[in-house]
């Protein structure tokens, strides 16, 4: 046991949760000209398919969407953000100027990183146009990064004018971080809606068997909000008497998004999953 809370110590500021979803920003470079896509729509198209059916976008669309994913990948901050307005606003709070400061730090944390990014379906809007994408992210572990891994799936709709994003809104988001030579292998059930001061339950089930180990962890529920991106938030971790997390967790009064986290550790690993929960109205 000592030797696992000697771990715990030596690591615990590297693993507070801070924002890592920050990354989940950098789906969408779509820089075209949106009048000329409009004006000339692709030909012969099958009458079965909707015109603004992902197999339907414009070229410019689909190889814009590459060139922000081979960007972002590279960990290219500036050619990332010259896809965004001078006047981008995010469903989170963040503006241009905090994405980048938040976007900085967070690749000089996680230096190698693979951005895939799949077009769900777009819809001209006037002289804008509304995407819906779905991204995942994932980071390999490395020997020299204490076998660090990150796997994130996120889908998000953003709205586009003159060739710039003006505005992002994140749909939905899960983010996995593992370290160790065996991390805990987690399944977590969370609803991804709730109403206004509903309870609900929260869990962060182990699957393997546990033998001589201990378990420490943590449950972290906080609303999203621009400072989380750049100030992280501590965690506490706990000892375990069972297999898990197991926890009832009540809505806030007010609308919005939060993020749920679980944190688990054990003496040669850890595991962290963070997901977005809505909460709506009655």
């Amino acid at each position: 046991m000592s030797k696992l809370i000697a771990l715990l110590l030596k690591r615990q500021s590297r693993f507070s949760p801070s924002r890592w979803l920050i990354l989940l920003m950098l789906a969408f470079g779509l820089t075209t000209s949106w009048k000329s896509a409009q004006a000339n729509p692709p030909r012969n198209s099958p009458s079965n398919v909707p015109s603004n059916s992902p197999s339907n976008a414009p070229a410019q669309l689909k190889n814009l969407l590459t060139q922000i994913d081979a960007a972002a990948s590279r960990g290219d901050v500036k050619a990332v953000m010259q896809f965004y307005s001078p006047n981008f606003v995010h469903g989170d709070g963040l503006n241009r100027q905090t994405m980048e400061q938040a976007l900085t730090g967070f690749w000089k944390r996680y230096p190698k990183l693979q951005y895939t990014t799949q077009l769900q379906s777009w819809q001209p809007q006037g002289n804008q146009i509304v995407a819906t994408t779905v991204t995942k992210i994932t980071g390999l572990p490395a020997a020299n990064n204490e076998n660090l891994a990150l796997s994130t799936t996120i889908t998000s709709r953003q709205r586009i004018a003159g060739g710039k994003i003006i505005r992002q809104d994140i749909l939905s988001e899960r983010t996995q971080i593992t370290s160790g030579a065996k991390p805990p292998q987690v399944d977590i059930k969370l609803p991804q809606q709730v109403k206004v001061g509903q309870k609900y339950n929260f869990d962060a089930i182990v699957q393997e068997p546990l033998g001589d180990d201990y378990l420490l962890g943590a449950a972290l529920e906080e609303p999203i909000q621009a400072t989380k991106y750049l100030n992280p938030t501590p965690v506490n971790l706990e000892l375990l008497t069972t297999g898990g997390l197991f926890k009832v967790g009540n809505a806030p009064a007010k609308p919005g998004s939060q993020w749920v986290s679980a944190v688990i550790m054990r003496g040669d690993g850890m595991t962290m999953i963070t997901q977005r929960m809505q909460v709506v109205n009655k």
